[in-house]
């Protein structure tokens, strides 16, 4: 094998992919909750997925003039962590298959389409668009090459994530074993039962390491050595 000339080497040990694309997560607070209500309940109902908000997707290694970022991506397979950015090709090569995306009042029909070609060409399975303002649900699956819209009435269940949609005079999202998803403000409740639970667990654990030690420290001042 031919060595890598070091302007070559040079050059690809030069490209950057930002972690951020200078835009804000939303454009007002209906839609900052809608992307945040997805994402954390999508998050704690699928957990052999990656499920990111607002996370810049780079399908092409070399090239980080072509990324997207959608409101909500779900890579199935692939750990939960933290990323600044969605690389594909770190990734083992697999691509987000499911993308949402809630209108907000600067959103264009052309930009939407034109994520809809992006997300098809770049793999993606399952497209789906909530515009929360005229309260319209939009659904697109893998047919062959392209995303083609799904006719939805009523209601409308994902093939790879068994998420249930019912359209009505609002749009209610229910998890594989039928419960309906949080809402933002139940989700905000939840992270702070949590985040009790885990500071009375840490602050019980220091009072059984505090109580150990004054123990031994007692057993030392009559001299006896503690195992």
């Amino acid at each position: 094998m031919s060595p890598v000339p070091a302007t070559a080497a040079a050059s690809t040990a030069a490209v950057v992919y930002p972690d951020s694309d200078g835009q804000p997560i939303a454009e007002n607070t209906e839609q900052y909750e809608w992307i945040v209500t997805l994402k954390g309940n999508l998050d704690a109902c699928l957990p052999g997925a990656f499920v990111g908000g607002d996370l810049l997707w780079y399908p092409v290694e070399g090239d980080p003039l072509t990324r997207v970022a959608p409101d909500v991506l779900v890579a199935l397979g692939r750990p939960k962590g933290r990323r600044g950015a969605y690389m594909q090709w770190v990734e083992g090569g697999v691509a987000p298959q499911v993308v949402f995306e809630v209108w907000s009042p600067g959103n264009t029909f052309g930009a939407q389409v034109e994520k809809l070609r992006f997300y098809e060409r770049h793999g993606v399975e399952e497209f789906y668009t909530w515009d929360p303002d005229r309260r319209l649900f939009a659904a697109f699956v893998r047919d062959g090459a392209g995303l083609e819209p799904v006719a939805v009435t009523t209601s409308f269940t994902s093939p790879l994530l068994g998420v249930r949609f019912d359209v009505g005079q609002d749009l209610a999202v229910f998890r594989p074993d039928g419960t309906r998803f949080f809402t933002f403000d139940e989700l905000d409740a939840e992270r702070q039962r949590l985040a009790r639970e885990r500071d009375a667990v840490a602050q019980e654990r220091d009072a059984v390491a505090q109580e150990r030690d004054a123990l031994r420290a007692q057993l030392r001042a009559a001299g006896i050595e503690a195992g």
